[in-house]
């Protein structure tokens, strides 16, 4: 069963990033970091040609680790404020491990990808 679970999680991973490399402009190979930040931007609503700073786009990029952590019980949504950013809370310590947080964020991209109707 772990096999077939592992060749799975690597065809849906695969999908995600031929969506990616299809839907947007990018040079290259997307790295995590800028799939996580894409997320971000969807999820704070507001990326149509605004300018973010270097701390927005920190805060970006917490917005979408939140949200694709909290279906697995790491953060609870707390709300936006008035500016219209989302909060989350911390619930759950995430694995220290490297390798362990590697693979659950991209299990978490997959399912958020899924649970959004982004991936057919």
């Amino acid at each position: 069963m772990e096999k077939k679970f592992m060749q799975q999680f690597h065809i849906n991973w695969n999908k995600v990033m031929s969506y990616i490399q299809s839907n947007f402009s990018i040079e290259g190979k997307i790295d995590i970091i800028g799939i996580i930040y894409l997320i971000g931007i969807q999820e704070l609503g507001k990326g149509n040609n605004q300018f973010f700073n270097k701390e927005d786009k920190i805060n970006i990029l917490h917005i979408a680790i939140c949200r694709i952590l909290e279906p697995f019980g790491y953060y609870s949504f707390l709300g936006k404020d008035k500016e219209g950013w989302p909060h989350y809370i911390l619930k759950n310590k995430i694995p220290f491990n490297q390798g362990e947080q590697l693979f659950l964020i991209k299990k978490a991209i997959i399912r958020y990808m899924n649970d959004e109707n982004i991936l057919e």
